[in-house]
């Protein structure tokens, strides 16, 4: 029964994506994204998003929770249970992915900080799971200076191309000294045949006796 206990408590699973912080604008708006997935379905399922939170479990309304709403089942959407004017629900639980995403709307510099995307689950004994992202809002966004990368980028590519040149170089000019020494191979061995027939060596015309006169 302990095993049995284990393996439902822990078959509720939330995510915020696979980052778990968010940089926004100040007066922008911007999106927390939270999924959740349950081997064994949910029925009446509760979502609660909070800000700065680490209460999860007090009962609501909570003065740092921001949106909380509830899911009937697969079939159906999420119906709003609280609020806060600011934050609009974006996701959706009919499709493929069971989405709670929301929207935080005209950031401030005092949101930032820490949201956590809440999921109970009745179906499976009550099981509870929660992730966490952190948001940061700024006055201006600082474009990223690829220069450096891009010019690691070229010199590593320089260099690896230099290194073909220099093999398929390499493999000519030993080809071309394989020929070249086989063809003064062949030169030599031309060179002594002829040399042997003309000094009368064993075997030469020159090493012919005349027949002895009768």
């Amino acid at each position: 029964p302990g095993l049995h206990v284990f393996a439902i408590a822990f078959a509720l699973e939330v995510s915020v994506g696979k980052t778990n912080t968010v940089m926004a604008l100040n007066n922008s708006n911007v999106l927390l994204p939270c999924s959740f997935t349950s081997c064994t379905g949910f029925l009446d399922l509760v979502f609660t998003w909070y800000f700065n939170s680490t209460e999860l479990l007090i009962v609501p309304p909570l003065p740092l929770q921001i949106y909380q709403g509830k899911i009937k089942n697969k079939a159906s959407e999420p119906t709003l249970i609280w609020h806060n004017p600011r934050v609009e629900f974006v996701g959706s639980t009919t499709k493929k992915d069971n989405n709670i995403s929301i929207v935080l709307n005209n950031v401030e510099f005092s949101d930032a900080g820490k949201y956590t995307c809440h999921v109970k689950n009745p179906k499976e004994r009550n099981a509870q799971h929660n992730a966490t992202i952190f948001l940061t809002v700024v006055h201006k966004m600082v474009e990223t200076d690829n220069t450096v990368t891009l010019i690691i980028v070229g010199v590593v590519g320089g260099l690896i191309g230099l290194l073909i040149l220099f093999m398929l170089i390499k493999r000519v000019v030993l080809f071309i000294i394989k020929k070249t020494q086989d063809g003064k191979k062949e030169c030599l061995v031309s060179s002594s045949g002829n040399d042997n027939t003309e000094n009368g060596l064993a075997g030469s015309k020159a090493e012919q006796k005349a027949p002895p006169k009768a």
